[in-house]
């Protein structure tokens, strides 16, 4: 008779490997904020050509113009190169926040840098910059002094708070 069992042998159980789970999200925080890095100084730099041109069409500007019409041009551009400098200045603080940032370090507590998950939304903890969307993920960038920014900050994975009525729970931090 062949009524042999089989011998049952248990499951190999897979070894959980650290380094397996967090790469994919180191290199996922890396890319956000790389994409956000690019972002701020792709900025700066339309800036920065925007007032060359304004530096330029003034010179020109002066070449032709004479009387009460030139001064008020010269004026306006004047006060075109400041509004866009106030800009440029706003941008360079943006990247000098994420040039702070190490995107390989992972913390069980939110801190900037971090990117959490709240609701199954992304926030990267940086700067406020525009939500930009990442192999089909949408990913918020927020202040830390941000009311969303702030109740995160210091805080880690089963963390609850509300913010204007809507409850919100910290289910990942990398």
């Amino acid at each position: 008779n062949n009524n042999k069992t089989k011998k049952k042998y248990p499951k190999k159980k897979k070894k959980y490997n650290k380094k397996e789970t967090t790469v994919p999200k180191k290199k996922k925080k890396k890319k956000i904020h790389t994409h956000y890095l690019q972002l701020v100084q792709d900025r700066i730099d339309v800036f920065k050509d925007m007032i060359v041109a304004l530096t330029e069409d003034s010179k020109n500007d002066a070449k032709g113009s004479a009387g009460d019409k030139h001064e008020t041009a010269l004026s306006m551009m004047h006060i075109e190169q400041e509004k866009l400098n106030t800009k440029i200045a706003e941008y360079l603080n943006q990247k000098a926040i994420l040039d702070k940032i190490d995107p390989s370090i992972v913390t069980k507590k939110v801190t900037l840098g971090s990117l959490a998950q709240a609701n199954g939304m992304l926030l990267f903890v940086s700067t406020a910059l525009p939500k930009i969307s990442i192999n089909n993920k949408t990913i918020f960038a927020v202040s830390p002094q941000s009311p969303l920014g702030s109740k995160l900050m210091g805080n880690e994975v089963g963390f609850t708070f509300e913010i204007n009525g809507v409850k919100y729970l910290v289910e990942e931090v990398i």
